[in-house]
């Protein structure tokens, strides 16, 4: 675990090491904080059924952010080391192949919860301010942030998977914003599609990162997606270990 956790450190260390890092971050914080700010507006305009804290977690500015940034952070994770030579040396020290993989893995996660730590401000500065809480329970707050982490989980692996696949951090950036945004748009069909039987629309609603971030938003967890989400991040990170593997082989 001595090893791991060095490989780890080196990970976190290399975001904030890279410019890269506070450039998603700053873009993150100012379209998050603009989404929080035109919520709160136009809830102030009239009369709506659900709350601050559901409006700012299933607005359209929201998902703009969320789909855009995953590429962004886990598209130097292999690319990087292989365009620059740095895993030779990486793969020639007495570590395991998946204690690499897991490392880059968790020091992007790392990174992306550190991301959303500053967004637990907007609900204190907004109790504080209008001296009423953004959501009606603190279950909410966790159901919100817990599928924040499952979507995260799942989506930072899929990047995981196509920076191992390329030399060139642009071409593994597109490769993850394709598959991710297709995977996003898999779940808005059960909305386009009118005459799809209920059975059909009960499966792709099963796939719906919206519809199960309005549910857990509302306080309400549900099992099922927390078993998609983690199940596929395992097989997104074993595909990821053999494609390091196979290009390992190659050097």
């Amino acid at each position: 675990m001595r090893k791991f956790y060095a490989l780890l450190s080196r990970e976190v260390r290399g975001y904030f090491h890279s410019p890269i890092a506070y450039i998603v971050l700053i873009f993150f914080l100012i379209v998050s904080g603009i989404d929080f700010y035109f919520q709160i507006s136009f809830m102030n305009q009239r009369q709506v059924q659900y709350t601050v804290q559901e409006a700012f977690f299933n607005s359209v500015f929201f998902w703009f952010a969320f789909v855009l940034i995953f590429p962004l952070i886990t598209m130097r994770l292999f690319a990087e080391e292989f365009k620059l030579g740095t895993i030779e040396p990486l793969t020639t020290v007495p570590v395991r192949d998946w204690q690499v993989v897991l490392a880059k893995f968790f020091g992007a996660l790392v990174f992306y919860v550190i991301l959303w730590i500053p967004t637990l401000l907007y609900f204190a500065i907004f109790l504080k301010v209008a001296n009423e809480p953004a959501a009606h329970s603190a279950g909410a707050y966790a159901g919100s942030y817990l599928m924040l982490l499952l979507l995260g989980m799942f989506y930072l692996s899929i990047g995981c998977l196509t920076s191992v696949l390329t030399r060139n951090q642009i071409i593994a950036a597109v490769i993850s914003f394709c598959a991710i945004t297709l995977l996003f748009f898999l779940g808005l069909v059960q909305f386009i599609l009118l005459d799809v039987s209920s059975e059909t629309r009960d499966l792709l609603g099963y796939f719906s990162a919206i519809e199960h971030m309005g549910t857990f938003s509302r306080g309400v967890i549900d099992t099922r997606p927390i078993i998609l989400y983690v199940s596929m991040t395992i097989v997104m990170l074993v595909l990821t270990h053999h494609a390091f593997q196979s290009r390992k082989w190659r050097l």
